[in-house]
């Protein structure tokens, strides 16, 4: 059933031990949301990746295209979800070292950065530079709920998310250049 015909006062129970009623406007669940909404958002890029598969990395033998990147992104974001929602569930270093040689592999490829590009290029890109903002948005609230005692939360976890961001904006980047479109920077006029 989605839905009890109830309403919940805008509370939400909390997972975990403590099973607390709060306020759905609080920290915590905004928390939650933009987890959320990054993680929806994720899928739409993954599914536009599919029909751009020359983006992509090799790692050793192995072929990872960007919608299978995304895949994973989306995996491991649910067990983000999840310990900040009480879970007894931790990222592992491992998903970090990945998400870091990709992030290496991919820098290998592309041009280097020098200066700050507009978003856009190919469709792709763009939607991945939004992911990146909403990536980094989902950063700083988990970071908040941490700081704030809310949730005690793994390394690793913070890591990741830290990361994250870093990874969506060189798959913006790949996107762009594996289609032979040319990074715009900013004029400043």
């Amino acid at each position: 059933m989605l839905y009890t015909g109830k309403g919940d006062g805008g509370t939400t129970k909390t997972f975990g031990p403590d099973q607390q009623r709060i306020s759905k406007a609080s920290e915590l669940p905004e928390a939650l949301g933009t987890l959320d909404e990054l993680n929806s958002y994720v899928g739409l890029c993954k599914i536009r990746a599919t029909h751009a598969e020359g983006a992509y990395v090799m790692i050793g033998k192995k072929k990872y295209t960007t919608s299978r990147i995304l895949r994973d992104v989306q995996e491991t974001l649910f067990i983000v979800q999840a310990e900040v929602a009480g879970a007894p569930k931790k990222v592992g270093k491992a998903k970090v070292t990945q998400i870091e040689l990709i992030i290496n592999t991919i820098e290998k490829i592309i041009p280097p950065i020098v200066s700050f590009s507009i978003a856009g290029g190919t469709e792709l890109s763009a939607l991945l530079d939004i992911a990146r903002t909403l990536s980094r948005r989902a950063e700083r609230r988990v970071v908040g709920i941490h700081e704030h005692g809310l949730r005690k939360l793994g390394d690793n976890t913070r890591a990741y998310l830290n990361r994250l961001s870093s990874l969506l904006f060189a798959l913006a980047r790949l996107a762009n250049h594996t289609s032979g479109i040319q990074e715009e920077n900013p004029t400043y006029r």
